[in-house]
């Protein structure tokens, strides 16, 4: 799918960037549930998506350092496991970003996926670009789960007027 990192960097960075534009809402707009998706508000858009963002920072972080990662172990755990906990994980983390104040959720939403991308540039491709596992489930939580909650962004950018 991808010849080099790159090209997974540059997919990824455009994929990213209408998110971005969640930064931009008020936080009363960000507060506001809206039916359109999945009754979330802005800030759990920007959770969830960051959560699994996140996940992903932090393997990309030990595999610069080292050939295995723990968190990438826990999180096939989970991901073995999604039909069972899945629904109640997301509702963890979505609560535990809720009690985060907006500027902290704004901090971690903004910073993450920059994180993620310089980690990428310093593991070595056959750790993650070359790993069909680790390639797998970057996508998963990467391009391909921002592809699944656009339409949760549109959404949510139209109930705000934008």
């Amino acid at each position: 799918m991808y010849f080099d990192g790159l090209s997974f960097l540059e997919e990824e960075r455009e994929a990213w960037l209408p998110f971005e534009a969640l930064l931009e809402l008020t936080d009363e707009q960000l507060e506001r549930p809206i039916d359109g998706a999945h009754g979330w508000r802005g800030r759990d858009l920007m959770a969830h998506m960051g959560v699994w963002v996140g996940w992903w920072r932090a393997i990309a972080e030990e595999l610069a350092i080292g050939p295995t990662s723990s968190t990438r172990d826990r999180l096939s755990e989970i991901q073995r496991d999604w039909e069972k906990q899945g629904d109640a994980l997301n509702g963890r983390y979505q609560a535990e970003w809720a009690a985060l104040p907006m500027e902290e959720l704004r901090r971690r939403f903004s910073i993450l996926p920059g994180e993620l991308r310089g980690y990428l540039t310093v593991v070595p491709e056959t750790r993650w670009l070359k790993n069909a596992d680790n390639l797998k489930s970057l996508l998963g939580n990467t391009t391909e789960h921002y592809a699944e909650h656009e339409p949760d962004l549109r959404a949510i950018l139209a109930a705000a007027g934008n």
